[in-house]
């Protein structure tokens, strides 16, 4: 498995929730090898971890998910990276 990693700054929070809720969410969920997701905030800071059957559907993955954020007027996209997962519970 591997974890797709996307950092953003929020810039507008109510914005942001909608577009997640309403875009985000349901385009990853549909992604080829997708298997669980988390977004996750804290301030102005937003962090999620979607987590891929394999290395090429994760990097897939990473690159419809700088598309989908750079596309977002409620967030700054500052860093995507493809993380292999070495251990779950």
């Amino acid at each position: 498995m591997h974890a797709v990693v996307v950092r953003v700054t929020i810039k507008d929070r109510e914005s942001a929730e909608k577009g997640l809720k309403e875009a985000v969410v349901p385009r990853v969920s549909q992604a080829p090898g997708f298997k669980t997701g988390y977004w996750t905030w804290k301030s102005d800071t937003g962090l999620s971890m979607l987590i891929f059957e394999s290395e090429d559907a994760a990097n897939q993955a990473a690159e419809q998910a700088r598309a989908i954020a750079q596309s977002m007027d409620a967030v700054e996209l500052e860093d995507v990276e493809v993380r292999e997962v070495v251990a779950n519970a």
